[in-house]
């Protein structure tokens, strides 16, 4: 037994999505691209555009504006995924891996639906960072 949960018994292959996943996966797809547009057009807090409040020294103000700015990377980086995965769900190609064209599987899926790579094309590049 694998302790890789999100593997079928084979031990290399994910489940195609059911009717009723897809469904439910493109509806968390839509909320997730909807809160990610709305928190990418809305301002920064005040404190993050302009640390020189006075309660923070130079070298905190500086790393919360670095923080910051990360975050909001990482927002765009993720509704970037979203934008493609919504396409892929038009084209009835969502849950497909875009490096080898695997299944990506459901439990893979459903805690990040913009999620565009199988595990085991995703791991090297994770493994990375």
């Amino acid at each position: 037994m694998t302790d890789e949960w999100w593997l079928e018994d084979d031990g290399d292959v994910a489940d195609p999505l059911t009717v009723d996943e897809f469904q439910e996966l493109h509806l968390d797809l839509i909320v997730l691209h909807d809160s990610l547009e709305g928190l990418m057009r809305t301002p920064t807090e005040p404190d993050e555009l302009d640390p020189s409040d006075g309660q923070l020294s130079p070298e905190e103000a500086m790393q919360q504006k670095k923080m910051a700015q990360a975050k909001r990377s990482r927002m765009r980086a993720r509704l970037s995924k979203a934008v493609v995965a919504l396409k892929l769900v038009v084209d009835e190609e969502y849950g497909e891996c875009r490096r080898c064209g695997e299944d990506i599987g459901y439990p893979r899926l459903k805690p990040k639906p913009e999620t565009l790579l199988c595990i085991a094309c995703a791991e090297p590049t994770e493994k990375k960072r």
